[in-house]
């Protein structure tokens, strides 16, 4: 159990406003607090029916969508792919970062995370909601903060966050005459507020910005003519289909005053244009900096960028979907859309109920509805009792130009400029001091830096006198007992290479979500394993965890780890090998690092070219193991792959001796029996050990592929057919161990020609995740993700691989690159090109990781080609090589042919 807080009373956080904002901020508390094991009551207040739809994402019209794209709208400010990986377990799994969901979707998906942070935090948060308004705010006499409701209640809270979203607009524009007018519409997202519209009715817009965009959409009809009327008449820009990276500013910009700093933006857009054809590009390179920009102004100079600037840049900046735009151009081309530069001077009833408008240029229109799409207020409390008893009491001030509310990094200053009080806004609230404050990037990055304000003075300091747990190799883990207990256990499963090592981490991070080596555990066990984790997740996880709470080999753990996974991103394989090489010297007792080091059946290990870096690594840790059977596995296997197979033979039955179970040391036997050529003992024993203590191996698939290999080198097709029906088929094997054992063997068989009767090779890669086959994380997945791709036959899919690995890390463009364009030239029967290819790229295999056996795969397809190609004396030089290798029947008998 997890140790019993002090008895101290709970804090209480009060959230006002549970949309998009309070959503981000609950999460974020909720995920925080269960970190750091902080006792917490949170109250959402809000009348709203679900959390975190708010006005914006209540919609449920599927043409209204973000005007942001899905790789910019995670909940999570260090990780951006939340949100697309969310849509793909959700049913729409071929989105990419730069489409643009509905904002119904984008509502489901606030409200999940909601969901799901809450229950992480179940035992440590206690969560409220309360379906009513605040409205008001005082100071109690011990300096908390009382919340009265609008059904009478009271809340009473250590600190308090308004996320109450833009404050209302005004319809200050609008005549008396208009605003009494029981055809003007004032709110339009209100419930029912367009349900009086008649199907033929036409309708007047006021406003063309994205709510007056959103409303066209839902409005436009045959038989309907909507207007839409600025003082501009500019509608939103579009997207681009197809997004270029931004670019970033001129250095210097902040210095400027205001018509320096137009001209200088205006230079970086032509150049923008110049060089790359379209402007976004500049624009969105300036996101970062808007923030520095509008706060190096004078308010002078804010007022006159509002009164010359602001609906230009509103326009450029905040953009139309490409869908949208679509069909906004099609409703325009059929002039059921119109939009019109002016202002309404009057309007005046019909007696048919309709209006009768007039503009200030003299133009009428006659329309049944007029539809207030201003969009919000810039001052606080025109329309909110509590943001207007705050201002009115002095709890808080307002902010430039009189724009929001003045605040110290989210907390309210008061009106003599304090900002002592417990009280904190973010959003749309802050715009007068931030003006970039409104989107989801901004609002996310709030709501993180509130909930560390908010929980700092309630964590309490770490004991230095605590003894903590350690794992079975006596290095200490920063998380509590039961905790550490399930670490040692999925650690256990690790080093015996046992299956359900993920489900005992995911154990641990649910007893501690703070626990920063059971989140790295879990991101590489996704990563490099293939198990099912959100492997993004977990790293933000493991990193917040690590540099809250983690010692210095934990944070340098997680820092390795994170390396690795970066590596597929294209940031470099080697960076990853070397932090991974500095951390086994600083802590060579670290047993999961070990394992990462040396490929063998778990890990992909380090990468180098020789081969020698991982037997480096293990030589030197040996102190601090002193003959632990695990070391001793790692040691055996190194010692097969070195050629030193009577050595590897004995370490590994001196590790099966402490440890039967000990999958480290199987495997080395398994390949000392292999590269021996002692087939037929090989098949024998590792078959009862499949049977016996191999039951609960984790890759047992893998140990009947040796079984398998042992069978196709004693040329005992039978044997084969029936190992791989029985034990590797897609119904007995799937993910990353179908691909790489399932998927080798059935090409090696293939290629052998004693292959009775063919199975094909596209069951294989339908019980793996299609991400796995053509974007594999790693440079061994990828090896055998072309060897399967070219079994089932499936070109296109290897020329996707290929792709791929040119924008991954150094050794899928240097060895999966080639590979896949030698075995392009095999499916395209181009045997010399395909000769030429293989040959070249055995030198550099071992960069791949892996075993010798494993990638044999690839001197097995030279043969195949060779053979083809008609090149019998090389393929008779290359079989007796082999054969001076290892005793193989099977090579006997190709021998045989040949000479024959």
């Amino acid at each position: 159990m997890v140790p019993a807080q002090s008895a101290r009373p709970r804090p209480t956080v009060a959230i006002v406003g549970a949309g998009a904002a309070g959503a981000l901020v609950a999460v974020q508390l909720c995920e925080t607090a269960a970190r750091r094991r902080t006792p917490l009551d949170l109250v959402l207040i809000d009348p709203a029916a679900e959390a975190g739809r708010g006005t914006a994402y209540a919609t449920e019209v599927p043409e209204h969508r973000l005007n942001v794209p899905v790789g910019g709208m995670s909940c999570y400010p260090d990780d951006a792919g939340h949100f697309q990986r969310w849509l793909c377990r959700h049913g729409e799994p071929t989105v990419t970062a730069a489409d643009f969901a509905s904002r119904h979707r984008f509502g489901s998906y606030l409200a999940d995370t909601l969901g799901r942070a809450i229950i992480t935090a179940h035992g440590t948060v206690a969560v409220r909601r309360l379906r009513t308004r605040a409205t008001g705010c005082t100071e109690t006499a011990d300096a908390r903060l009382e919340l009265r409701l609008a059904d009478g209640g009271t809340v009473t809270a250590d600190s308090v966050v308004l996320a109450t979203g833009p404050a209302a607009g005004t319809a200050g524009w609008a005549t008396a005459e208009l605003r009494g007018s029981d055809r003007f519409i004032g709110r339009p997202w209100a419930p029912g507020a367009l349900d009086a519209v008649g199907e033929s009715d036409d309708v007047l817009l006021v406003g063309t910005g994205l709510t007056a965009i959103d409303l066209a959409l839902v409005l436009d009809r045959p038989g309907r003519t909507v207007h839409a009327l600025s003082r501009s008449g500019l509608l939103p820009q579009p997207h681009a289909v197809a997004p270029l990276p931004p670019v970033p500013p001129p250095p210097g910009l902040t210095a400027l005053p205001l018509h320096r700093l137009r001209t200088a933006l205006r230079r970086h857009l032509t150049a923008s244009l110049r060089d790359h054809g379209d402007w976004r590009p500049a624009l969105d390179g300036l996101r970062p900096a808007i923030v520095a920009l509008w706060q190096g102004l004078t308010d002078e100079e804010r007022a006159e960028f509002l009164d010359r600037d602001a609906t230009r840049w509103n326009v450029h900046r905040h953009r139309m979907a490409p869908a949208t735009a679509e069909s906004i151009a099609r409703a325009r081309a059929a002039r059921r859309l119109r939009i019109q530069a002016g202002r309404i001077a009057s309007a005046a009833p019909l007696d048919d109920g309709r209006l009768a408008v007039s503009l200030g240029d003299g133009r009428e229109l006659t329309v049944g509805w007029v539809v207030d799409c201003t969009g919000p207020g810039l001052r606080m409390g025109a329309d909110d009792p509590l943001w207007a008893g705050l201002l009115a009491d002095g709890l808080a001030a307002p902010g430039p130009l009189g724009i929001g509310v003045a605040t110290d990094e989210g907390r309210l200053r008061d009106a003599r400029g304090g900002n002592h009080r417990p009280l904190f806004t973010l959003g749309a609230p802050r715009r007068g001091e931030l003006w970039e404050t409104t989107a989801i990037p901004e609002i996310r990055a709030q709501a993180r830096d509130i909930a560390e304000a908010v929980l700092a003075p309630l964590t309490p300091a770490p004991r230095a006198t605590r003894r903590r747990p350690t794992d079975q190799f006596g290095l200490p883990l920063s998380t509590h007992a039961a905790a550490a207990a399930s670490f040692r256990t999925g650690l256990a499963r690790v080093v015996t290479v046992r299956a359900k090592a993920a489900e005992s981490f995911a154990r641990a991070t649910e007893l501690d979500p703070g626990f920063a080596l059971g989140h790295a555990a879990l991101a590489l066990l996704g990563h490099e394993a293939g198990a099912d984790v959100d492997v993004n997740r977990a790293l933000a996880d493991a990193r917040r965890s690590a540099a809250e709470r983690g010692d210095e080999r934990e944070r340098s753990f997680v820092d390795v780890v994170d390396r690795r996974i970066q590596a597929h991103d294209g940031a470099g394989g080697e960076d990853g090998d070397r932090a991974l090489v500095d951390h086994l010297d600083r802590f060579p007792a670290d047993a999961f690092a070990l394992s990462i080091a040396v490929p063998t059946i778990a890990f992909s290990g380090v990468g180098d070219l020789d081969g020698t870096l991982a037997q480096r690594l293990v030589e030197r840790t040996a102190p601090a193991y002193e003959g632990h059977w695990f070391h001793t596995s790692l040691l055996a296997f190194l010692r097969q792959e070195q050629g030193r197979i009577d050595e590897a033979g004995a370490l590994a039955r001196v590790a099966l001796a402490a440890e039967p179970a000990s999958g480290h040391a199987v495997h080395a036997l398994a390949h000392v029996h292999y590269e021996s050529g002692d087939h037929r003992a090989g098949r024998d024993w590792l078959d009862g050990w499949i049977g016996g203590q191999g039951r609960g191996a984790v890759h047992r698939a893998h140990f009947s592929w040796h079984v398998a290999l042992h069978e196709l080198a004693l040329d005992d097709s039978d044997a084969v057919r029936r190992r791989w029906f029985a034990q590797l088929a897609p119904s007995q094997v799937n993910g990353v161990r179908a691909l790489v054992d399932s998927g080798s063997l059935l090409w090696r068989a293939r290629m052998s020609r004693n292959w009775t009767g063919r199975v094909p090779a596209d069951g294989v890669l339908d019980a793996v995740a299609g991400d796995l086959v053509e974007r594999p994380a790693t440079a061994f997945t990828a090896l055998h993700s072309a060897v399967a791709l070219t079994a089932a036959g499936d070109l296109p899919a290897l020329r996707r691989l290929r792709t791929h690995a040119s924008g991954a890390d150094a050794v899928q463009r240097e060895v999966i690159v080639p590979l896949c364009r030698a075995l392009e030239a095999v499916l395209e029967e181009q045997w010399t090109t395909a000769v030429d290819g293989l040959r070249g790229l055995l030198p550099t295999l071992r960069r791949v990781g892996g075993s010798a056996a494993q990638r044999e795969v690839v001197e097995e397809t030279l043969l195949y080609a060779l053979l083809e190609a008609g090149h019998s004396d090389a393929a008779r030089h290359l079989l007796e090589e082999r054969l001076d290798r290892r005793a193989s029947p099977l090579d006997r008998r190709r021998l045989a042919d040949l000479r024959g």
